[in-house]
């Protein structure tokens, strides 16, 4: 067998179905912090981004033996978080994108009334994101703030490239369109 760090998803997931239930932690080291970070972009809340992944990781042992293509074990972990999450938001009703999405920029010799501004702006973008619903908020924070490929993001959301580009088209204009609201 090979070392742990040398195994593929593939050989991993085999192990695991073979009955090697440690084989498993191998995957939520590998996939952990990505699956975390962007329940964190969603939810906005630590303890619910880590409580969702815990989730995510559960539901894939569990439904392990349903996965079609082992090799793309960490695609299909994601889009059980994607699940997850919308779950989430959709239970709650908290349809919130937290401010952490948006990147710092650093302004030097930055005077208070420029801070107010920024400040301003950075709440109106999270309410405006906070209208979207949660499958465009998905879609808007993995293109534009994780800055993943549309196929990447189309695997993970088990959309066709076409309608997922109209989703964050839309999720564009509707950004810009609440924003407009705001001004």
């Amino acid at each position: 067998m090979a070392p742990p760090a040398e195994r593929t998803d593939a050989q991993v997931v085999r192990d695991v179905l073979a009955g090697d239930r440690d084989a498993y932690r191998l995957l939520v080291r590998r996939y952990g912090d990505a699956l975390h970070a962007h329940a964190l972009r969603m939810v906005g809340s630590q303890d619910v981004a880590a409580d969702l992944a815990q989730e995510a990781f559960v539901t894939g042992y569990r439904k392990l033996g349903s996965l079609r293509a082992p090799e793309r074990v960490g695609a299909w972990l994601f889009r059980i978080l994607a699940n997850v999450v919308r779950d989430h938001l959709r239970r709650t009703r908290r349809r919130h994108i937290s401010l952490h999405v948006l990147p710092e920029i650093p302004a030097p010799q930055r005077g208070p009334d420029e801070d107010t501004v920024d400040a301003d702006v950075r709440t109106r973008v999270r309410q405006a994101l906070a209208k979207l619903t949660p499958e465009q908020q998905e879609a808007f924070v993995l293109k534009h703030v994780e800055g993943r490929s549309y196929e990447e993001i189309a695997a993970v959301m088990d959309l066709s490239v076409a309608a997922l580009k109209m989703r964050v088209h839309r999720a564009r204009e509707a950004l810009q369109g609440l924003l407009k609201e705001f001004a």
